[in-house]
């Protein structure tokens, strides 16, 4: 999913080591101290030679049958992450039947020969796992996280869709699969404001042959052409064990796992031979310009240079160059437009493929006639050009690499992360070591090689202009377009048949069929907590994580939005972004300069009830860091021009999400079910809120809520107590407001059940959401066990609500639902977007399903699938130091127990079925639920008037 602003491309370059040392190790070394299984060739290994210094360690092997697997052994976690990558994306998609690897992606999901329909989530989510797919342009890969005792039934769940799909393939799932594809763009795309941006700038960029002129979700006439033996023709070419790659990392032995690879992928037949795509870097020879009239009000410029491929020799000093240019608050873009106020928003970030690269370069204008595009065009060109003047200074280099052998650290913090680098090094480098490569490309970047990348690529070169603009506000636009992609010319389709497919049939000398079982359960290491308390009150709860060197900290302050004065909504949030910028020692740009060198972050982000300030270090910078966030956290200049811009800013961000259908469905929800109370404001306050606030609104908010009285800490990493005690001396001697109260609240008497109709003209498709107010948090109470009878009626995948409206109807990309609570008040959600001409049945479907789980309850079969996908799942849940922290921060807001995890899955193995049916009749009577729908009220109103409930149309607050 392509969210509608990029980062830079550098972060690309997270998980990966610095300047690691390793160890190589000849395959036949390594042969003669352990026997492998026959058809399995070691190829090589790496290991750590220096503690000090990141590496991931692997053992890479290649079957007779082509499928090479990478193992990597992290014993830390009771868990395995499996990721099977195959080399295939829309890059390797015929022109006219684009979409087909995004589309694979989902039939991969359908069940195979030896597994049934809709079995692979609901095997994997019953071994309290979780897992995706997920498609690009240059692979596709498939993955789950699972407790360690599951591998072996993983194995087979992959082995049998990758050489028994087909067998299971029909032209049903192919049609309701098209239709999930279709709700997805719709969704992604159509229904997003800017969603079509990229598709339209690949077409502006690219050729016609070449596969990036199209989005990897392809054009929906191509997938209405084609049938369910073209799929077929497309796995057979592409989806054979020589062109994948197998890694897995986690709690593993490699003598059973490769014995294990070998017993149920060995006999996979290969496929046919794949040859290394070329490199397609591409040239314009003059720019283009080229508009997007949307359903939006600030209009954006996006501008585009091709550049080279991935692993080109100056990729990383184009990579550097786009943080130059528009990275952080040091950055180009940011000093001349963003911080002067010209535009909202600007940046830069170099996206590379396997096959070609650009470089973009973006900025949003104000809503209005201030969001004039040929004048911001004009300020980015001008910035741009004085580059070549200005240069790239040593300072800002070093800066850079400072970041990246922190992500670098940072990076291998999980098993998933280390094992998906893994995996995309190998697929497109042969080497999963190629990270070595990388960093020393990355060390090897001057300020002299930046130059000559924007030289070579952007000084003067063409590029094309892409003008996102309200509809019917052309004269918004960078220039009149001059540029038309050639008609899509599509040939006849040719209809393949059962005889024209070659099928691969693999042969065992075992039964398939028979799944096999786990071993005994596996023990999660819940962290072992320490607790005390600073000289001022300040709580502290923290854990020692020694797998990197590095630390987390969060700082909870009585700071959030529930503290606001009534008619000041969103100066929580304006608040916590001052504290982003100038203190009255430093300037916002020198304190970024600082923790870029140290690798380190501190931020400030506002809740519901708390500003959080998290900050995170290399161990060994913990010390400077922390200065930094005493220097922000007591001495804020505070400064008029600051609050200026980002108090504009602050509107405009306002203006953008109150374009996004899911935010008008969000808040209708807190509109009509919270009416009149704290709760029914959006938590960026609204357009008229924010006018009124003034610098002296932030001054008595930051003087009244950010106080220690009330304040909470969680520190994960790796340091001593003794130490962090000592480093947090700063706060211990801070004095502050006493802890604010929250103000009371009655919450509204709801009516009779009614329809809300938010209207949002044209829309291709609906939101709908189903809500009453619920109960407020409670870890172990009956909140927690109505989240317990909701499982399986909306609460995964496999889900009563998710197969019937997506896998059934194919009415939508995903239906659900939850029960959440927080401080005062809960709230119990169902809600799906579907396509427009299904709103109707959707809805009876939601209203039909609730009355049967609120009359009938679940069933025993149901009963025993929740109890193992929620008792198992804690293996996963405190992987990595933000996941502890999470934990650790939970239990400070709500005076937790630090049993209180084993309580809750003793409630999830003891609670009888009467009980969940009990609770299923008291919160899932349809007829206890407003209806909130968002989409085109012209042609919903009448179809929604044929239900026997009121229906009302609603404006939420601007």
């Amino acid at each position: 999913m392509q969210k509608w602003l990029l980062s830079a491309a550098l972060l690309s370059l997270a998980g990966a080591p610095s300047h690691a040392a390793y160890a190589a190790v000849s395959s036949s070394s390594v042969a003669a101290t352990a026997a492998l299984p026959d058809g399995i060739r070691l190829v090589e290994q790496v290991g750590v030679t220096d503690p000090n210094e990141p590496v991931i360690p692997f053992s890479k092997y290649v079957l007779d049958n082509g499928l090479t697997v990478v193992l990597h052994q992290d014993s830390s976690d009771p868990l395995v992450h499996v990721d099977v990558t195959y080399h295939v994306g829309s890059a390797r998609e015929e022109a006219d039947k684009s979409g087909f690897a995004h589309f694979f992606e989902h039939m991969m999901f359908q069940g195979s020969e030896n597994v049934g329909d809709q079995e692979h989530f609901r095997l994997i989510t019953e071994a309290g796992g979780s897992l995706n797919g997920t498609t690009n342009r240059d692979r596709t890969n498939y993955f789950e996280t699972v407790p360690a005792n599951q591998l072996e039934k993983m194995l087979w769940l992959e082995s049998d869709r990758m050489g028994f799909l087909l067998g299971a393939v029909s032209q049903r799932k192919f049609e309701i699969q098209r239709d999930t594809v279709k709700n997805e763009r719709a969704q992604n795309y159509e229904n997003r404001p800017y969603g079509l941006m990229y598709e339209r700038l690949g077409e502006a960029l690219y050729p016609r042959e070449h596969p990036y002129s199209w989005q990897t979700i392809g054009y929906i006439e191509d997938l209405n052409r084609v049938d369910v033996n073209d799929l077929k023709a497309f796995f057979l070419r592409w989806y054979g064990p020589n062109n994948a790659t197998l890694t897995i990392g986690g709690d593993i032995d490699v003598a059973q796992t490769l014995t294990w690879i070998n017993k149920y992928f060995g006999s996979i037949p290969r496929g046919p031979e794949v040859k290394k795509a070329d490199k397609w870097p591409v040239k314009i020879d003059s720019d283009r310009f080229i508009t997007l009239e949307d359903k939006i009000q600030q209009p954006m410029l996006m501008m585009a240079w091709p550049t080279a491929y991935n692993g080109a020799k100056d990729e990383a000093s184009l990579d550097m160059l786009a943080k130059v240019i528009g990275g952080g608050k040091n950055s180009l873009l940011y000093q001349n437009l963003v911080k002067p106020g010209k535009v909202v928003d600007a940046g830069a970030f170099h996206d590379c493929a396997e096959l070609a690269c650009t470089m973009y370069v973006y900025a949003m204008g104000q809503s209005g006639d201030k969001g004039n595009l040929k004048a911001i065009r004009q300020e980015v060109t001008s910035v741009l050009d004085g580059l070549e003047q200005r240069g790239v200074s040593e300072k800002e280099l070093s800066e850079l690499k400072g970041m990246v052998e922190a992500n670098a650290i940072f990076g291998l913090q999980s098993v998933s992360g280390k094992v998906s680098q893994l995996a995309a090094y190998e697929t497109f480098f042969g080497d999963p070591n190629y990270l070595q490569q990388e960093l020393g490309n990355l060390r090897a970047v001057t300020t002299k090689s930046m130059e000559q990348a924007y030289m070579r690529y952007l000084n003067g070169n063409p590029s094309v202009t892409l003008s996102v603009v309200p509809k019917g506000k052309t004269e918004l636009q960078a220039a009149k377009p001059n540029y038309t992609p050639a008609e899509r010319v599509l040939p006849e389709h040719k209809k393949i048949t059962e005889q024209d497919l070659v099928l691969r049939e693999p042969v065992d000398d075992f039964d398939r069929s028979i799944m096999p079982q786990p071993a005994k359960p596996v023990e999660a290491k819940l962290p072992d907590v320490y607790e005390f308390t600073l000289a001022n009150g300040i709580k502290v709860l923290g854990t020692k994580y020694q797998e990197t060197p590095t630390v987390e900290i969060q700082l909870m302050l009585p700071a959030g939005r529930r503290f606001e004065p009534q008619g000041k909504e969103g100066i929580a949030a304006l608040t916590a972004a001052m504290m982003g910028e100038a203190t009255t020692q430093s300037s916002a740009e020198a304190l970024s300069s600082k923790l870029d060198v140290l690798g380190s972050t501190v931020s400030f982000n506002s809740g519901m009830y708390t500003t959080t300030v998290s900050v995170t270090a290399l161990a060994k910078n913990l010390p400077a860091t922390l200065a930094i966030l005493q220097e922000k956290l007591f001495s804020p200049a505070f400064s008029e021009q600051d609050f200026t811009r980002l108090k504009a800013q602050a509107i405009e961000g306002a203006v953008y999400e109150h374009q996004r259908p899911n935010w008008l469905a969000a808040q209708a929800t807190r509109e009509v079910l919270f009416k009149n109370t704290p709760m029914s404001q959006p938590s960026e306050g609204t357009k008229a809120s924010l006018e009124g606030l003034t610098l002296a609104d932030v001054k008595a908010f930051y003087h009244n809520f950010y106080t220690p009285n009330g304040a909470d800490l969680v520190v994960v990493g790796d340091v001593k107590q003794a130490t962090l005690t000592k480093n947090l001396d700063f706060l211990a001697k801070w004095q502050g407001q006493p802890e604010p109260k929250l103000s009371d609240f009655t919450l509204p008497s709801l009516g009779k059940q009614a329809i809300w109709l938010v209207d949002k003209p044209g829309a291709p498709q609906t939101v709908i959401r189903l809500v009453r107010q619920g109960l407020p948090f409670d870890a172990t109470g009956e909140l927690y066990e109505t989240q317990l009878a909701n499982f399986n009626l909306a609460g995964n995948f496999n889900s009563r609500i998710n197969l019937n409206l997506r896998e059934d109807k194919g009415y939508t990309y995903g239906a659900g639902g939850y029960q959440s609570g927080g401080r005062e008040v809960g709230l119990s959600v169902f809600y799906a977007q579907v396509r427009a001409n299904a709103s109707l049945p959707a809805l009876k479907e939601f209203l039909a399903e609730l009355d049967k789980i609120s009359k009938d309850g679940i069933t025993e079969k149901e009963l025993a699938f929740m109890r193992l996908a929620v008792g198992q799942k804690d293996a996963l849940s405190y992987e990595t130091p933000a996941k502890k922290a999470q934990l650790l921060g939970q239990m400070l807001t709500y005076s937790l127990s630090k049993d209180y995890v084993s309580e809750r899955n003793k409630i999830a193995a003891s609670i009888t079925q009467q009980e969940l049916n009990a609770l299923a009749t008291k919160w899932f009577k349809p007829e206890d639920y407003q209806i909130i729908i968002v989409g085109d009220a012209k042609s919903l109103k009448p179809q929604l008037e044929t239900l026997a409930i009121p229906v009302k149309e609603l404006t939420t607050m601007k």
